[in-house]
């Protein structure tokens, strides 16, 4: 398994040193990956677990590439939706180009409903528009000329070049039974959030191989987001989270994850809300504790 770390890009304190503070650190401790979110809109019910202010993944991630080496960079996720996907594939091409190939993009549908209407986009069609633009974005990162019909956007002859440097991963984010089939369609891996170990084996990962024998498609990879929190005491293995508790609890969630075939695994030292957010160094201390103990 490669492993990553979720770069904040939003709330109090956050400013373009805090960002490449975070990259730099998960570059230079030999983590693989680095992610950010996205929100464009921060509406008060985006605002409620992400706070302003809040930078635009895209931009930052074009900024990073020019100020790192090695890590690949992505998002987790962007809400694919909230642009239109020529643009997306555009922006997104340009950045793999810029990295030297280190692009991921991790995609979603989205679920704040009031940023959904400030954006004047309708949030009841968030699925359908997002396969969509899955379909229009992956072809544009292959294809030079597209034309494409569909119910949300149609046009002919576009000039989509140029290319990225490789085609990049695709990760649909999601926990439900549509992101899964949306993950065997269009993905290179799911990417769940913040679940159980039990749940991802009994329940996640079955349904993956599942939907995929059921398309006739090999199943995606399985890239997990770990909500981090490491405890002096165990926590109750029958209600903790992925990536919570103890070292030691956190090396059997990592060996479970392994034995279902992760290939990568996020870790977000995120707490969930504003209230709760920890300084840069205390979250960086954690990861320490976990490269020291357990990734290497």
């Amino acid at each position: 398994m490669r492993f990553g770390v979720n770069v904040l890009n939003f709330g109090p304190g956050t400013d373009p040193s805090t960002l490449l503070g975070w990259t730099r650190y998960a570059e230079d401790r030999g983590f693989g990956f680095a992610m950010i979110s996205d929100h464009v809109a921060v509406t008060p019910d985006a605002a409620g677990p992400y706070p302003a202010p809040f930078y635009d993944p895209f931009t930052t991630l074009a900024w990073l590439a020019g100020q790192t080496e090695r890590i690949e960079l992505g998002t987790t996720v962007a809400i694919v939706p909230y642009r239109h996907p020529l643009h997306t594939a555009r922006v997104t091409a340009n950045i793999d180009r810029f990295s030297g190939g280190r692009f991921l993009f991790g995609a979603g549908i989205g679920w704040a409903r009031q940023e959904f209407e400030a954006l004047g986009l309708p949030f009841e069609r968030r699925g359908r528009m997002t396969d969509e633009y899955l379909e229009v974005l992956t072809r544009a990162w292959t294809e030079e000329t597209l034309s494409f019909h569909g119910e949300f956007v149609s046009f002919d002859e576009v000039s989509t070049g140029p290319l990225p440097t490789r085609r990049p991963p695709l990760w649909v984010g999601g926990n439900g039974h549509a992101a899964i089939r949306r993950a065997v369609r269009f993905g290179d891996a799911w990417h769940p959030f913040d679940q159980r170990v039990a749940w991802l084996r009994d329940e996640g990962v079955p349904a993956l191989l599942r939907a995929a024998e059921d398309a006739g498609r090999a199943a995606p990879g399985f890239a997990p987001r770990l909500p981090l929190l490491l405890t002096d005491s165990a926590l109750d293995d029958d209600t903790r989270l992925a990536g919570q508790g103890t070292l030691d609890q956190v090396r059997r969630d990592l060996g479970g994850l392994a034995e279902l075939g992760a290939t990568h695994v996020l870790f977000d030292t995120y707490p969930g809300t504003p209230d709760e957010m920890r300084s840069q160094e205390a979250d960086h201390r954690m990861l320490d504790a976990l490269a020291a103990h357990i990734l290497d």
